[in-house]
C-alpha cells in the first residue's frame, strides 16, 4: 500500500539496479514512523503509570526519530550510518527497559522486536555482533553486582533463547529473500537480453520488411499495367491495323480511342501516385459514386474480352455519393474481374459471363462479382489472399487478392468474402458510405 509514496523513500528516485537499496529505504522509514508512534503510545502509557522516569529517554529518542527522517531525505548515502543509529539506540533502549524495569511490567517485550530492527537495517556482519552483544548483557544481568535487577538466571535464558530462535527465523527468511532477489535480478537480466535480442531481429525484419514491400510494390505495378498497356496496344494495333487494310477510322472512333488511351495513361499515372501514398494513413478520401468507378474498370476490361464469348454483365446500378479511395477501389475490382476473365479463357465455358451488381445496404454497399467459371477448389480457396499464391500457377504473382485484400481493410476497413461452388466462384465486396 506504502510502496508508492514518496515519504517511504526519502523522495529519492531509485533505478532498476538499486531495487534493493529502495527496499531498505522504504521499510527505514515506515520503522522510524512505526517506532514514532509506539514511544508517543509509551510516554502516554508512562505518565498515566506516574513511571515519568523514562519519558526523557522517549522524547529523546522521537527527536533523534525526526532527524533521522529529515536527514535520509536530504543525503541518500546516509543510509547506512541512519541505520547502524537506530538499531544501536533501540539496542541501548531495549537493554534499559530489561536492567531498569521488572518482568511484571511487561516493558522486556519490546526486546523480542531487536532482531527485526538489527538484522534488516545493519550489514550482516555487524547484525551478529549486536545480537551476540545484546544476548550476551541479557545474561549477564542476573550475576552482575553492580545493577540489582529483577530478572532471575531462568528468566534471562528464557528471553535469551527466545531471542536466538528469532534470530534464526529471521536470518533464515531473509537469505530466502535475498535469494530469491538475486534470482529475479539474474532473470531480469536474461528477460533483458532477450528483449534486447527480440530488438535487433525486429529492426531486421523491419528492413526485410521494407525491402519486400518495396519488391512488392514493383511487382504489383508491373501487374496492374499489364493490363492497361495491353489496351492500349491493341487500341493503337486496332486502329494501324484498320489503316493497313485501308479501312477508313471514322473520327468519330478515333475519339473514343484516343480517349480510352488517355484514360488509360490517367490510370497508369494515378496507380503510381497510389502505391507511393498507399501506407499513407492520412490518404484523402474522396466523395462519388460507385457506378462510375464500374464503368472505369468495364472500359478497362472491354479490350480483354473483345474476340471472346465472354459477357459482362452490370446489373442494379447504384448512383448514390459515398467516401472512397476512388483510384484503390478500381484496383481491387479491377485485380478480381482479371481473375475472372483468367478463368475464363482457361476453362472455356459455352456461355461465358461475368456479372456485377450493387446492393444498397444501410451503412454500406456490397458489390458482387460473380462468374460461371466452374469455381475454386476448397483447398486454393483458403489461399487465395495468402501473398505469393496464385491459382495460376506461374502464369500469376499472387498479389492481386492479397493487395486487394489489405487495401479493403486497412483503408475502408471492411472485408472481402469469396465462395466457390463447381458452377463459379462469387465475391462480395462491402464498401461503407462514410468512412472516418
Amino acid at each position: 500500500m506504502f510502496s508508492n509514496l514518496k515519504i517511504f523513500t526519502s523522495a529519492w528516485n531509485f533505478d532498476k539496479s538499486e531495487v534493493n537499496l529502495k527496499s531498505k529505504f522504504q521499510m527505514i522509514n515506515a520503522a522510524l514512523l512505526l517506532s514514532t508512534i509506539s514511544l508517543l503510545f509509551g510516554i502516554i502509557v508512562n505518565f498515566y503509570k506516574t513511571t515519568y522516569g523514562i519519558i526523557p529517554v522517549e522524547v529523546a529518542m522521537i527527536f533523534l526519530n525526526i532527524v533521522s527522517f529529515f536527514v535520509l531525505r536530504r543525503y541518500k548515502s546516509s543510509f547506512k550510518f541512519i541505520s547502524f543509529t537506530i538499531a544501536t539506540q533501540f539496542g541501548l533502549l531495549f537493554l534499559f527497559l530489561y536492567y531498569r524495569f521488572s518482568p511484571e511490567s511487561l516493558k522486556f517485550i519490546w526486546l523480542f522486536s531487536y532482531p527485526i530492527v538489527v538484522l534488516y537495517f545493519q550489514e550482516k556482519k555487524y547484525a551478529k555482533y549486536s545480537m551476540s552483544f545484546v544476548i550476551g548483557m541479557i545474561l549477564l544481568g542476573p550475576i552482575q553486582p553492580f545493577i540489582l535487577i529483577g530478572f532471575s538466571m531462568f528468566q534471562a535464558v528464557y528471553i535469551s533463547v527466545v531471542l536466538a530462535v528469532i534470530s534464526v527465523i529471521i536470518t533464515f527468511y531473509q537469505n530466502r529473500m535475498d535469494d530469491a532477489r538475486a534470482l529475479i535480478f539474474e532473470q531480469q537480466e536474461q528477460l533483458q537480453e532477450q528483449v534486447d535480442e527480440l530488438t535487433c531481429k525486429d529492426k531486421l525484419l523491419s528492413v526485410q520488411s521494407k525491402q519486400a514491400v518495396m519488391g512488392e510494390m514493383i511487382s504489383m505495378i508491373a501487374h496492374q499495367w499489364r493490363q492497361p498497356l495491353s489496351t492500349v496496344t491493341l487500341t493503337v494495333s486496332d486502329i494501324q491495323l484498320k489503316k493497313m487494310l485501308g479501312t477508313e477510322v471514322s473520327e468519330e472512333q478515333m475519339v473514343r480511342s484516343l480517349q480510352e488511351i488517355s484514360d488509360t495513361v490517367v490510370y497508369l499515372s494515378d496507380t503510381i501516385d497510389d502505391f507511393q501514398t498507399y501506407f499513407n494513413p492520412n490518404k484523402n478520401i474522396t466523395q462519388g459514386n460507385i457506378d462510375d468507378v464500374i464503368h472505369k474498370v468495364l472500359n478497362f476490361i472491354q479490350a480483354r474480352v473483345k474476340g471472346t464469348k465472354i459477357v459482362i454483365e452490370y446489373k442494379n446500378k447504384n448512383r448514390d455519393i459515398i467516401d472512397m479511395y476512388q483510384n484503390e477501389l478500381i484496383q481491387v475490382i479491377l485485380n478480381i474481374m482479371n481473375n475472372a476473365v483468367d478463368a475464363h479463357l482457361e476453362v472455356k465455358k459455352e456461355h461465358p459471363t461475368i456479372a456485377l451488381y450493387v446492393r444498397n445496404l444501410e451503412t454500406e454497399l456490397e458489390l458482387i462479382i460473380k462468374d460461371n467459371a466452374g469455381g475454386i477448389e476448397a483447398e486454393k480457396l483458403e489461399k487465395i489472399f495468402e501473398p505469393y499464391y496464385s491459382t495460376k500457377g506461374k502464369n500469376g504473382t499472387g498479389l492481386g487478392l492479397y493487395m486487394s485484400q489489405m487495401i479493403i481493410e486497412k483503408q475502408f476497413n471492411s472485408k472481402i468474402e469469396v465462395t466457390s461452388t463447381t458452377e463459379g466462384t462469387i465475391f462480395s465486396i462491402k464498401i461503407p458510405k462514410k468512412l472516418s
